[in-house]
Protein backbone atom coordinates (compact mmCIF):
# COMPACT_ATOMS: atom_id res chain seq x y z
CA UNK A 1 0.00 0.00 0.00
CA UNK A 2 1.26 3.47 -0.95
CA UNK A 3 1.75 5.84 1.87
CA UNK A 4 -1.22 8.14 2.61
CA UNK A 5 -0.83 12.08 2.52
CA UNK A 6 -1.11 13.63 5.71
CA UNK A 7 -2.91 17.40 5.67
CA UNK A 8 -4.11 19.79 6.91
CA UNK A 9 -8.23 19.32 7.37
CA UNK A 10 -10.27 21.26 5.31
CA UNK A 11 -14.11 21.99 5.81
CA UNK A 12 -14.78 20.14 2.95
CA UNK A 13 -13.25 16.53 4.69
CA UNK A 14 -15.77 16.93 7.54
CA UNK A 15 -18.58 14.48 5.51
CA UNK A 16 -15.78 11.74 5.21
CA UNK A 17 -14.46 12.57 8.72
CA UNK A 18 -18.19 12.12 10.13
CA UNK A 19 -18.57 8.93 8.56
CA UNK A 20 -15.14 7.30 9.85
CA UNK A 21 -15.82 8.57 13.23
CA UNK A 22 -20.18 7.34 13.33
CA UNK A 23 -18.26 3.85 12.75
CA UNK A 24 -15.99 3.76 15.41
CA UNK A 25 -18.96 5.01 17.56
CA UNK A 26 -21.66 2.91 16.53
CA UNK A 27 -19.24 -0.64 16.57
CA UNK A 28 -16.29 0.07 18.85
CA UNK A 29 -14.58 1.47 22.17
CA UNK A 30 -12.18 3.81 20.98
CA UNK A 31 -14.78 6.55 22.00
CA UNK A 32 -17.04 6.61 24.74
CA UNK A 33 -19.71 8.41 22.61
CA UNK A 34 -22.84 6.20 22.34
CA UNK A 35 -24.65 8.39 19.67
CA UNK A 36 -22.78 9.38 16.78
CA UNK A 37 -22.74 12.99 16.02
CA UNK A 38 -23.75 14.25 12.60
CA UNK A 39 -22.08 16.40 10.42
CA UNK A 40 -23.00 19.86 12.10
CA UNK A 41 -21.79 18.75 15.27
CA UNK A 42 -18.46 17.22 13.28
CA UNK A 43 -18.10 20.87 11.63
CA UNK A 44 -18.70 22.67 15.10
CA UNK A 45 -16.28 20.12 16.71
CA UNK A 46 -13.43 20.28 13.87
CA UNK A 47 -14.20 24.56 13.58
CA UNK A 48 -13.75 25.05 17.23
CA UNK A 49 -10.26 23.21 17.85
CA UNK A 50 -9.25 24.94 13.89
CA UNK A 51 -9.57 28.50 15.35
CA UNK A 52 -7.33 28.04 18.54
CA UNK A 53 -4.91 26.72 16.40
CA UNK A 54 -4.86 23.23 17.29
CA UNK A 55 -3.99 20.68 14.53
CA UNK A 56 -6.79 18.83 12.63
CA UNK A 57 -5.06 16.74 10.03
CA UNK A 58 -6.63 14.28 7.56
CA UNK A 59 -4.73 10.95 5.74
CA UNK A 60 -5.77 11.06 1.95
CA UNK A 61 -5.38 7.75 -0.50
CA UNK A 62 -6.43 7.55 -3.80
CA UNK A 63 -7.99 11.26 -3.45
CA UNK A 64 -10.11 9.81 -0.36
CA UNK A 65 -10.16 10.56 3.28
CA UNK A 66 -9.21 7.45 5.05
CA UNK A 67 -8.95 8.92 8.39
CA UNK A 68 -8.36 11.56 10.71
CA UNK A 69 -6.05 12.91 13.87
CA UNK A 70 -6.21 15.90 16.15
CA UNK A 71 -5.25 17.40 19.43
CA UNK A 72 -6.96 19.60 21.70
CA UNK A 73 -6.74 20.57 25.24
CA UNK A 74 -5.98 17.80 27.81
CA UNK A 75 -7.42 19.86 30.02
CA UNK A 76 -9.31 23.67 30.22
CA UNK A 77 -7.61 24.99 33.33
CA UNK A 78 -4.63 27.64 32.75
CA UNK A 79 -1.74 25.28 34.06
CA UNK A 80 -2.72 22.63 31.66
CA UNK A 81 -2.39 25.51 28.61
CA UNK A 82 0.96 23.25 26.96
CA UNK A 83 -0.52 19.59 27.26
CA UNK A 84 -2.79 18.68 24.45
CA UNK A 85 -4.68 15.16 23.81
CA UNK A 86 -4.74 12.89 20.69
CA UNK A 87 -7.58 11.66 18.65
CA UNK A 88 -6.88 9.35 16.07
CA UNK A 89 -9.21 7.63 13.88
CA UNK A 90 -8.58 5.33 11.00
CA UNK A 91 -11.27 4.36 8.28
CA UNK A 92 -12.15 0.41 8.85
CA UNK A 93 -10.77 -0.52 5.42
CA UNK A 94 -7.30 0.18 6.06
CA UNK A 95 -6.71 -0.34 9.30
CA UNK A 96 -3.34 -2.01 10.29
CA UNK A 97 -1.47 -0.46 7.25
CA UNK A 98 0.41 2.77 8.51
CA UNK A 99 -2.30 5.36 8.58
CA UNK A 100 -2.80 5.56 12.30
CA UNK A 101 1.03 6.14 12.28
CA UNK A 102 1.31 8.65 9.68
CA UNK A 103 -1.35 10.40 11.35
CA UNK A 104 -0.24 10.22 15.16
CA UNK A 105 3.74 10.83 14.07
CA UNK A 106 2.70 13.99 12.12
CA UNK A 107 0.63 15.14 14.63
CA UNK A 108 3.33 14.74 17.23
CA UNK A 109 5.41 17.04 15.07
CA UNK A 110 2.95 19.64 14.45
CA UNK A 111 2.70 19.78 18.26
CA UNK A 112 6.18 20.29 19.39
CA UNK A 113 6.07 22.96 16.73
CA UNK A 114 3.73 24.49 18.40
CA UNK A 115 5.30 24.69 21.58
CA UNK A 116 3.32 21.84 23.52
CA UNK A 117 5.34 19.99 25.90
CA UNK A 118 3.28 17.04 26.68
CA UNK A 119 0.78 14.89 24.91
CA UNK A 120 -2.21 12.67 26.35
CA UNK A 121 -3.57 9.67 24.94
CA UNK A 122 -6.92 8.67 26.99
CA UNK A 123 -7.51 4.81 25.12
CA UNK A 124 -11.23 3.88 25.64
CA UNK A 125 -10.99 0.06 26.75
CA UNK A 126 -7.48 -1.64 27.58
CA UNK A 127 -8.56 -4.30 24.79
CA UNK A 128 -7.78 -1.53 22.38
CA UNK A 129 -4.55 -3.82 21.62
CA UNK A 130 -4.12 -1.60 18.01
CA UNK A 131 -4.55 1.62 19.76
CA UNK A 132 -2.24 0.87 22.38
CA UNK A 133 0.39 -0.47 20.28
CA UNK A 134 0.24 2.88 17.60
CA UNK A 135 0.77 5.12 21.06
CA UNK A 136 3.64 2.69 22.24
CA UNK A 137 5.43 2.68 19.16
CA UNK A 138 5.21 6.29 18.78
CA UNK A 139 7.02 6.76 22.49
CA UNK A 140 4.22 6.89 24.42
CA UNK A 141 4.19 5.66 28.00
CA UNK A 142 1.62 3.99 29.77
CA UNK A 143 0.62 5.69 32.96
CA UNK A 144 -2.43 4.87 34.36
CA UNK A 145 -5.26 3.21 33.81
CA UNK A 146 -8.60 3.79 35.24
CA UNK A 147 -10.74 0.12 35.67
CA UNK A 148 -14.64 0.12 34.98
CA UNK A 149 -15.18 3.46 34.36
CA UNK A 150 -17.28 3.38 30.98
CA UNK A 151 -20.40 1.17 30.11
CA UNK A 152 -20.80 0.68 26.13
CA UNK A 153 -22.17 -2.82 23.89
CA UNK A 154 -23.12 -3.85 27.10
CA UNK A 155 -19.85 -4.28 28.41
CA UNK A 156 -17.86 -2.42 31.33
CA UNK A 157 -14.33 -0.43 29.55
CA UNK A 158 -11.39 0.97 31.32
CA UNK A 159 -9.66 3.71 29.86
CA UNK A 160 -5.60 3.65 29.84
CA UNK A 161 -3.95 6.82 30.05
CA UNK A 162 -0.42 6.85 27.74
CA UNK A 163 1.74 10.29 27.92
CA UNK A 164 4.83 11.79 25.74
CA UNK A 165 7.19 14.57 26.05
CA UNK A 166 7.02 16.99 23.36
CA UNK A 167 10.18 18.97 22.61
CA UNK A 168 12.02 19.47 25.92
CA UNK A 169 8.79 18.34 27.88
CA UNK A 170 9.04 19.16 31.76
CA UNK A 171 13.26 19.81 31.22
CA UNK A 172 12.78 23.43 31.03
CA UNK A 173 10.18 26.35 31.61
CA UNK A 174 7.33 26.76 28.57
CA UNK A 175 7.97 29.42 26.38
CA UNK A 176 6.88 32.07 27.30
CA UNK A 177 6.99 31.68 30.64
CA UNK A 178 3.63 30.38 33.13
CA UNK A 179 3.02 33.08 34.95
CA UNK A 180 2.32 32.17 38.81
Amino acid sequence: MQAPTIRHSLDADVPAITVIYAHHVETGTASFETAAPDETEMRRRRSTLVEKRYPWLVAVLDEEVCGYAYAGPYRTRAAYRHSVEDSVYVGSSVQRRGVGRALLDTLIRDCTDRGFRQMVAIIGDSAQAASIGLHRAAGFETVGTLRNIGYKHGRWLDSVFMQLALGAGADTAPDPPCPD
